[in-house]
């Protein structure tokens, strides 16, 4: 066995049926499997239960497992760890990261925010648990605007870091929050020449955009949302057709939940494909998720201290969603 990459490498038995397999350990170990919108369609269709990072969070938050196996990014693990300190925390890969958390790094946010006294911190989930322990409230793409709109217009808010969500709020609040320069490679890589000419091609098709692109992308938007937000969209509205400007992993959830409506992934700028996914939420397998759970390994930790500093803020979330 070896965990070097990040997960556990280990040959898979011959001939077991992995869904059934997985489905079996969960169940011996008091396992809930928790997947995020992105993931590949047959890990979102084994989890127990699937959804943003917010509504993954609120999962964690209150489940009576002992373990919880988070298919997801790192920073998704980290925030199931510092709501759940007495639980086993368990990601499939760890080596799955963030773009967007990453372009934050503790230290640079550290001294930004230092640079900005008197300020209130307001950070995405997207960052990791020392870039919360730095934050006054964190908040998803589903609750931003109603947790800035919680604070007096007069306050003065550092908002990180994906700059895009940050403009985005900054303009349906009639703020001016101080922003961090950092963005999702994903969200940022859309095509709006070619999302006009899919719009052109589909006659009646609804744009869904995620407030994480840049304005081009937004200003064409039929609806601007999280995924949360742009799945429910979709299933309420009388088009029969989509273009999601999001990353595409959603898709397969929307197409199970409406199978009469079209939804076509948006493409991104560099033609070479006509989807745009994230290669970290793409990372997670069924022989990962397997071996994660046979093996209780790679294990998520956050040292007390950080954790102690970062559950607050991830609390006063949960709190005013």
């Amino acid at each position: 066995m070896n965990v070097d990459k990040g997960y556990v490498e280990c040959e898979i038995p011959a001939g077991i049926n992995i869904v059934s397999e997985i489905r079996r350990l969960a169940k011996e170990k008091n396992a809930v499997i928790l997947a995020h919108y992105y993931q590949r369609p047959e890990i979102q269709d084994i989890a127990d239960g699937i959804g943003d990072s917010l509504a993954l969070a609120q999962e964690a938050a209150k489940t009576d497992a002992k373990i919880i196996v988070m298919c997801g990014v790192h920073f998704m693990g980290e925030t199931a760890k510092i709501l759940c300190q007495d639980k086993k925390v368990l990601v499939p890969d760890v080596s799955a990261g963030c773009s967007l958390a990453d372009s934050c790094p503790a230290g640079e946010f550290e001294k930004f925010v230092k640079a900005n006294p008197g300020y209130t911190v307001i950070s995405y989930v997207n960052t990791s648990a020392t870039v919360k322990a730095l934050t006054d409230v964190v908040v998803t793409s589903s609750n931003a605007k109603k947790i800035v709109d919680s604070f007096p217009m007069e306050e003065k808010i550092i908002f990180g870091p994906d700059r895009n969500l940050g403009n985005y709020i900054n303009g349906v609040t009639g703020r001016n929050m101080k922003l961090w320069d950092g963005a999702c490679d994903v969200h940022e890589k859309f095509s709006i020449e070619k999302i006009l000419k899919l719009k052109e091609e589909n006659e009646g098709a609804k744009i869904l955009v995620h407030p994480e692109c840049k304005a081009p992308v937004r200003i064409v938007a039929d609806k601007i949302g999280s995924t949360k937000a742009l799945l429910e969209y979709a299933i309420k509205s009388d088009s029969d057709k989509f273009i999601v400007a999001t990353e595409s992993g959603i898709i397969h959830e929307m197409r199970k939940k409406c199978p009469n409506k079209t939804f076509i992934p948006a493409p991104p700028e560099d033609g070479k494909c006509s989807c745009n996914e994230c290669s970290y939420m793409k990372q997670i397998t069924l022989e990962k998720l397997y071996n994660c759970l046979k093996y209780e390994l790679p294990e998520i930790e956050v040292d007390k201290e950080t954790a102690e500093k970062a559950i607050k803020p991830i609390k006063r979330m949960l709190k005013l969603s």
